[in-house]
C-alpha cells in the first residue's frame, strides 16, 4: 500500500477546518505582499469566498500573525497584502518524547500534536519498537512538515515544532537529552505508577515539560529505569490500556491543562 503525505504544500489536503493561512517568510516581500497558488490559493477563493477588498487571517511561519487584504484573484493564483502584530505566539512549553510508533499512526498525530502545542518532538527507539519503522517515509521532513503545519492552521498557531529522530535510546537519554532539553520537569507515562494525578507532579507555572510516552507494548524495566534516573516523574493514566495516538493526545492535554491550572493557582497566590 502506498503512504501519503500532501499536505501543505500538496495535492490532496482539505481545508475547510483552517483557521490562519500560514505563509514562509521567504514568500512575502518586504512590502508584505505574496502570491499565492495550489491549495491556499483555493482556500482563499473557494471556500473562505474572498475576493478583492476582503480580509483573511494570516500568519508567519515561526513568526508573528496578523491579517492579509486581497489584492487580486485569477483562475491561477490570489494576490494578498499582509499585515502582521509586533508579537509573536509563545513557542508551547510541552516537548515530546516518544517512542517511535507505527508509521500510519505516526502519520495521523502530526497534524494532532501541532495542534495540541508541542515545542519539539523527541522520536526514539524502544525494545518494543519494530526497527523497520525506522525505513519509512512518514519520518522525512517533506512528509512531516506539511502535515505539522495543517495542524498548526487548524490551532491558529505558528510555531513548527522541532522533530528529532533517534535510533538508540540509551545514548538519547544518558548523552543527547540535555542539549534537547537542558531544565524543565520530566515526566514518563508508564502503568502501574504511584503518581496518578497530574497535579502531584509538582509542574511549575513557569517551568518547560517533557512528556515521555513509550510503544504500545509499554518501556521495558530497563527504559523506564533509565528514564527515572535521568529525572524522570513516572504517573498513571489510568486502568485503560490506550492506543499510541490516543494516550499521547490525552496526555499532552493534560499537561497543558496542569500547566494552566499552575499559571492560575500562581496568579491568585500573588494577589
Amino acid at each position: 500500500m502506498i503512504e501519503k503525505c500532501d499536505g501543505y504544500d500538496g495535492r490532496l489536503f482539505s481545508y475547510h477546518s483552517v483557521n490562519v493561512i500560514l505563509l514562509e517568510p521567504e514568500e512575502v516581500s518586504l512590502e508584505g505582499e505574496v502570491t499565492l497558488t495550489g491549495p491556499r490559493a483555493r482556500h482563499v477563493l473557494d471556500v473562505l469566498n474572498a475576493g478583492p477588498g476582503q480580509m483573511v487571517r494570516v500568519g508567519m511561519l515561526n513568526g508573528s500573525l496578523g491579517s492579509a487584504v486581497v489584492t487580486a484573484s485569477t483562475d491561477r493564483g490570489v494576490s494578498l497584502r499582509c499585515a502582521f502584530t509586533a508579537e509573536r505566539p509563545s513557542r508551547p512549553r510541552v516537548d515530546l518524547l516518544l517512542a517511535l510508533p507505527r508509521p500510519k499512526v505516526l502519520r495521523r498525530l502530526w497534524a494532532q500534536l501541532a495542534a495540541l502545542g508541542v515545542g519539539q518532538i523527541i522520536l526514539t527507539n524502544a525494545e518494543r519498537v519494530e526497527r523497520n519503522y525506522f525505513d519509512t517515509h512518514v519520518l522525512s521532513e517533506a512528509c512531516y512538515r506539511p502535515l505539522l503545519i495543517e495542524g498548526l492552521q487548524q490551532a491558529r498557531d505558528t510555531w513548527l515544532p522541532g522533530v528529532s529522530i533517534h535510533k538508540q535510546f540509551r545514548i538519547l537519554v544518558e548523552d543527547d537529552l540535555t542539549a534537547f532539553f537542558p531544565s524543565g520537569h520530566r515526566l514518563v507515562a508508564h502503568p502501574g505508577s504511584v503518581t496518578t494525578d497530574m497535579r502531584l507532579a509538582g509542574i511549575g507555572s513557569s517551568e518547560r515539560i517533557l512528556l515521555a510516552v513509550g510503544p504500545e507494548g509499554g518501556w521495558n524495566a530497563f527504559e523506564l529505569n533509565l528514564l527515572k534516573a535521568h529525572g524522570f516523574l513516572a504517573f498513571d493514566l489510568g486502568g485503560r490500556t490506550l492506543r499510541t495516538d490516543t494516550a499521547c493526545i490525552a496526555l499532552v492535554a493534560l499537561v497543558h491543562s496542569a500547566l494552566r491550572e499552575s499559571e492560575r493557582s500562581s496568579g491568585s497566590d500573588s494577589i
